[in-house]
């Protein structure tokens, strides 16, 4: 199986959904990725600023964490998968990296993957899209591919309005939602949303 979490703004749960769904799914023997795409100027070998380093020259890097930390991909570990990794890519560059996700995925019982441009390389067989209402960034590849995800991950309190005036309601409002709040960021039903999927 492969499943993708997305979101539309920074430090709204994304990474702590999959180390969640990692945790409470530990038969599926999850490999874990998360990617990430620098903007320009920022090498993707090493992410930092690089004034001479030019895309074509570095498109991608993939990096196997060692041992749970506190990073993201550290966090997966610590959940539970059995490997994490951490895709650099340069902006626009993520086909690039396309052979590489599928060697992972391949060589994988089951891969979940952080990531949003992802979705527009590869189907996934689940894409959760977590949103919070309370964050008005959105980003602009989770804006393009919201209307593909399977269900919504509501980050926070259901009551609140959202804040995102160039997002139409029936996008997200017309999927399956689940709402889940730290230190946990899964429900039983969201779990169980996934054993449903064909886990």
């Amino acid at each position: 199986m492969l499943i993708v979490v997305g979101g539309h703004s920074r430090d709204i749960g994304k990474t702590s959904v999959v180390a969640g769904l990692i945790r409470a799914l530990p038969e599926a023997g999850w490999t874990a990725m998360k990617i990430t795409q620098f903007g320009h100027g920022v090498c993707s070998a090493a992410g930092k600023p690089c004034g001479c380093c030019l895309a074509p020259e570095h498109p991608y890097s993939i990096a196997r964490e060692e041992r749970p930390n506190r990073s993201d991909t550290g966090r997966f570990l610590s959940a539970g998968a059995c490997a994490s990794y951490w895709m650099r890519t340069a902006a626009g560059q993520l086909e690039q990296a396309l052979p590489v996700v599928r060697q992972v995925a391949a060589a994988s019982r089951n891969l979940i993957i952080e990531s949003n441009s992802i979705v527009e390389f590869i189907k996934p067989d689940l894409y959760f899209a977590v949103l919070d209402f309370a964050k008005q960034d959105f980003k602009a590849s989770c804006a393009r591919l919201l209307g593909r995800a399977d269900a919504c991950v509501l980050v926070g309190r259901p009551g609140c309005a959202p804040r995102w005036p160039n997002v139409t309601h029936e996008v997200w409002a017309t999927k399956p939602r689940f709402n889940v709040s730290p230190p946990d960021y899964v429900t039983p039903a969201l779990v169980d949303f996934v054993r449903r999927a064909g886990l």
